[in-house]
């Protein structure tokens, strides 16, 4: 099972933002919204969620929708664990 607070751990650590990540809940927008969170960050958080969750994003599965929000982040990873 795959909780949202580590997805926000991880999104936390990833892009360096401390405390910040407190304040992120499921609807909390990413891409366009949080400065932090640009393409080498998308990078870095698919290797994180790979390495924690032992499992592989395929190139063609990465898509905007998925880093939108927390929450669409969440599911995505939840699904990905699940399959």
């Amino acid at each position: 099972m795959v909780a949202i607070e580590d997805i926000k751990e991880i999104i936390g650590s990833v892009l360096q933002i401390g405390d910040s990540i407190d304040s992120f809940d499921s609807a909390t927008q990413l891409l366009g919204s949080v400065p932090e969170f640009d393409s080498m960050a998308v990078v870095s958080l698919i290797t994180a969620i790979e390495d924690n969750y032992g499992i592989v994003v395929d190139d063609d599965e990465v898509s905007a929708e998925i880093f939108e929000t927390v929450g669409s982040l969440h599911q995505f990873v939840a699904e990905k664990v699940s399959s």
